[in-house]
C-alpha cells in the first residue's frame, strides 16, 4: 500500500530556534493518528509544513506522491486550523456555498445534513453565534470535503465537554474511509477512543510514533496517562 504521507529527514528553524528536528514518518490511508506534544513542541509547524503554508529548512514531505504545497498536494488535504479565519459577517449558507464553489470534491448535501445534526440555522451570521457554534461551522465545511487528508488542529478545544462527543462522532462519520486523519490535541482523553496511533513530539522531534492499541499493552496505562509520564505534566 502506497503511503498517504511521506515525511523524510523534515528540519525547521526560526532563527537561533529549533521547531523540527529530523522529523521523518509515513502514514498510510485509513488511519486517525492523535499529534501529542505540549505547546512548543513542534505540532503546528509541523502541520504547516504539511500543508504547504511553511517551507522547511531540510527534509521533504509528500502529500498523496506530491510535493508538499503542489497544488496536487494541497488539492488532496483538508485543513482546519487553530484559529479562525472566516469572515464573523457572512451567514452560515454563503460559507458553505463559497466552499462549494472552491473546491471541488465539495459535499454540500453533507454540510447541511452536518448543520441540522448539530442545529445551526444556516441563515444565521456567523458572528451570532456562541464561540462553540462558530468552532462547529469551520469544522463542518472541513469535514464536507471530500479530500485524502484531514488535519485538525485542536478541534475541540473551543466547545463545551458536553458537545466535544457529539462533535468527535460527527467527525469519524463524515470522513472518508480511504482517508486519513491526523487530529492536534491537548484534550487526549476525549479524543483516544478514536484515534488508531498516536505520535508524541518533543522538542521538535518524534518521541514515539505507535498503535495505540500497542502503547497500552506495553505500558499498562492509557494513551494520556504515558503522555503525562512522559512530559511529566
Amino acid at each position: 500500500m502506497n503511503n498517504l504521507l511521506e515525511i523524510q529527514g523534515l528540519s525547521k528553524t526560526y532563527g537561533s530556534v529549533t521547531a523540527l528536528n529530523d522529523v521523518s514518518l509515513s502514514i498510510e490511508p485509513g488511519h486517525i493518528i492523535g499529534l501529542l506534544g505540549p505547546n512548543g513542541s513542534g505540532k503546528t509547524t509541523l502541520i504547516k509544513i504539511i500543508c504547504g503554508l511553511l517551507q522547511p529548512n531540510t527534509g521533504t514531505v509528500l502529500v498523496d506522491g506530491n510535493l508538499a504545497g503542489s497544488a496536487n498536494s494541497k488539492a488532496a488535504i483538508s485543513y482546519l486550523p487553530d484559529k479562525t479565519y472566516l469572515d464573523e459577517d457572512m451567514k452560515i449558507e454563503s460559507i458553505i456555498s463559497m466552499f462549494d464553489y472552491f473546491y471541488d470534491d465539495f459535499d454540500m448535501d453533507r454540510a447541511m445534513e452536518m448543520l441540522s445534526s448539530l442545529n445551526i440555522n444556516p441563515k444565521a451570521t456567523l458572528k451570532t453565534l456562541s464561540k462553540g457554534n462558530q468552532e462547529k461551522v469551520h469544522l463542518i465545511v472541513v469535514m464536507s470535503r471530500r479530500a485524502k487528508l484531514y488535519i485538525l488542529d485542536e478541534p475541540i478545544a473551543g466547545v463545551d465537554p458536553a458537545a466535544r462527543e457529539y462533535i468527535l462522532r460527527t467527525i469519524i462519520s463524515n470522513y472518508e474511509p480511504s482517508a486519513s486523519m491526523i487530529i492536534a490535541t491537548h484534550l487526549i482523553a476525549d479524543v483516544e477512543p478514536v484515534l488508531d496511533e498516536a505520535i508524541f513530539l518533543q522538542n521538535g522531534s518524534i518521541k514515539l510514533f505507535k498503535p495505540i492499541d500497542e502503547i497500552r499493552a506495553e505500558n499498562g496505562q492509557s494513551v494520556e496517562g504515558l503522555f503525562k509520564e512522559v512530559y511529566r505534566c
